[in-house]
This record gives structure tokens, sequence and C-alpha cells, in this order.
């Protein structure tokens, strides 16, 4: 993909920024997870903390946390005492619980999204490792397979055509669901009783925008369910189809947006063209294309209401409330810092020093200049929303 972006969008630049602030803290849950006491040594997140190129100590980085996390001193592993564990506080778990529950009453509609996703692909199968890259697009946990398959053995099977290759099993779809087929665009338009067509969500402004999507959308649409999409008859029917498959598969991931990058892994699979970027650049009144951190996000403009989705999703609004408390968690913190430094500066007689404002969380904390690389490749790292 060309290394340019769409003209900035401030409120979706802000939506992707309150997206990505609290990856750390969602590791560190999942990591928790695995354990059924749900305490782990604070040794083994310091391990994390290398691989995930954060510096410092991981004890510091959970007492940021203080309404998320608590850390002890208690039994280890090896049931020798006297170890720093670590757990979550009972507000914490609270909201877990409730994100887990979400989770679990969202199975049926987990497997209508899988469902479509293959519906959407070639073969009507994808790879399991490839698949493993839309968890978090898709709000599948890491357990999915174990969750849908045995409910649904009449719809989805694992098969291997290359059984002397590692990671070579596909998920494969039994049988067409008609009921399935049918695309965001196109239930759109039979709630209005008209005929399927692109909207553009860019202000009136944006006059040529708007010319442009009346001109593309002056020939029929082509349904990404459509089962001879594989030899479109003209240039321009195969961009009708790439655009439908863009925009129905964001409008089947939680946040309605994905990298660019795990995108262009699927362009086999779903048909796309091979320059996935001027594709979705060649339509700013349906996708924005973001740059932020140096990694290239497509948002499908109109799932969101200036920064806010229009539809939340039970398991969204789930993690919206773990992230709030995160957040307060942090301003708590933040804020008992500031009070200690200034104490100190009071009893060393500084008292001619400005009273400088903490920086709400680490995101501003890490927007000065010094830091901007190392804010890079932490994203780097971290970066895909199978993270959240």
């Amino acid at each position: 993909m060309a290394r340019w972006s769409s003209p900035k969008d401030p409120p979706l630049e802000a939506a992707l920024r309150r997206n990505r602030r609290w990856i750390v803290n969602n590791q560190i849950k999942r990591l928790l997870l695995r354990f059924p006491s749900r305490s782990a040594p604070v040794r083994l997140l310091q391990s994390r903390f290398k691989t995930l190129d954060l510096l410092g100590r991981a004890a510091n980085w959970l007492r940021k946390y203080p309404s998320c996390f608590d850390v002890f001193t208690g039994d280890g592993p090896s049931g020798s005492g006297g170890e720093l564990c670590f757990g979550f506080t009972k507000r914490m778990a609270e909201l877990v619980d409730a994100e887990e529950a979400a989770v679990a009453a969202s199975e049926p509609a987990m497997a209508d999204r899988l469902a479509r996703v293959l519906m959407l692909a070639r073969g009507r199968r994808l790879q399991v490792s490839k698949l493993a890259a839309l968890r978090g697009p898709l709000g599948l946990p890491d357990d999915y397979l174990l969750r849908v398959l045995p409910a649904h053995t009449d719809l989805f099977r694992l098969a291997n055509p290359y059984p002397h290759r590692r990671n070579a099993a596909e998920l494969e779809l039994l049988r067409w669901v008609p009921s399935l087929a049918v695309s965001a665009v196109e239930a759109a338009a039979s709630a209005r009783n008209s005929l399927p067509r692109f909207t553009c969500s860019l202000p009136s402004s944006w006059v040529k925008s708007h010319e442009k999507m009346e001109d593309f959308n002056s020939t029929p649409y082509v349904s990404p369910y459509s089962e001879d999409w594989a030899v479109p008859g003209t240039d321009a029917e195969a961009e009708k189809r790439a655009v439908a498959v863009v925009h129905e598969f964001l409008s089947l991931t939680m946040w309605r947006k994905i990298s660019v990058m795990k995108l262009e892994h699927f362009r086999w699979e779903f048909g796309l063209p091979e320059d996935i970027g001027r594709l979705l650049l060649r339509h700013p009144c349906l996708f924005y294309v973001s740059n932020r951190y140096k990694l290239h996000t497509v948002v499908l403009r109109e799932g969101y209401e200036v920064s806010e989705l229009r539809v939340k999703d039970p398991v969204v609004a789930a993690k919206d409330r773990l992230g709030e408390l995160m957040q307060e968690g942090l301003h708590e913190y933040n804020q008992r810092r500031r009070a200690a430094n200034l104490e100190n500066k009071r009893r060393r007689g500084d008292v001619d020093v400005k009273e400088e404002e903490e920086p709400e969380d680490d995101a501003a904390r890490l927007d000065s200049a010094e830091k901007r690389e190392e804010r890079r490749r932490f994203y780097k790292v971290l970066f895909g929303d199978d993270n959240r």
C-alpha cells in the first residue's frame, strides 16, 4: 500500500486513539484469566514486558491502575511464600465476569459472523492460522473454535487438505445460508424499500466526493455474497464488488475498522485487488484510512457518529466499561503522584516552582517528541485488534 492516508478526520482519529489506549492492560487481563486463581507472579508479567518492547518495572505499571489490579505478597507457583503477585481488584473482577458473560451470550451472533466471513471467501473456507488475525475484529475469543464448532456441526467443519504442512487446517462452511447472504447495504435498502446503493458519509460540502459516489452508484450494486464473483464482467464491476466486500467485512467487525495490513493478508481469499490502499482512498465517502502510529487502519465511516460507534455490541460495551475503570485508576494514580511531588517541592522550599498539570494518561505523556519513537515501536509490537 502507498504510504499515504485520507485527509485527517479528528473525530475518527480520536476513536482510534481511544480504542488502542488500553492494549497493555487487556493483555494483562488475558494473562490472569489463564490462571484458575486469577493471580500470577509479577515476575511473569515482567518477562512479558520484554517481549512487548516495554521498559520499566511491571510492578510500577500495575500500581498505576489501583482500581484494576492488586499487588500483594503471596505464594508462588512452587508453593514458596513471599513472592510478589498481582490479581484483579473486586471491581475489575466484576467487570471481567460481565465481559465473559457478554461473550458467552454472543455465541450465536459469533457463529453468524463467522459464517458470513466464510461466505465472502473463495471456496467458503479460510485457514485457521489466518483466521487468528481476525479474532479481535470479529469479537472471537481465543477459544472460539471450541465454543462454536460443537454447537454447529451442520455448518462448520475443520479440514486439513495438506496433512504434510503445518498450520494448514482450514475452517470450511458446509452449506450456504441464504438468510445470512444479505449485506448491510442490501438490508438498509430493504428497510427503505429501495434499490441497494452505497451512502456517502462525508459532509455535503465535499461536493466532488458526493458526485463521484453518485456516479459509482449509477451502475447496479454487486452483492459481496454473489457466488459468481470470481469472474467479474468488467473492471468497473470488479471494483464494485471489491468495494462491496470491504464494506461488508467492515460491517461485520466489532469496531467497524481493521488494519489495512490484515486486510491485505486476505486479498486472495476475498478476491480483492493488489493495491487495496488505492481502492480504499478512491472511495472516501465510505472509507477513512488513518496512518496513526505509522500503521494504516481503515474505518467504515458510516459505522460512526462523530467519534462514537452508531451500534455498540454488548461485548464492546463491556470492554468500554473496563476501559473506563482503567482510566479512573490511572487518573487516581496521577493525582496522587502529583500531590506527592508538590509536597516534596514544598519541603525543599521550591515555592516558586509552578504547579504543572499531569497528563491524563500514558497516551498524552508519550506525546513528547523524545517518546514518539518509543510509542511507535510499542504499537507496532502490540498492533492488532485481537489484543483487545
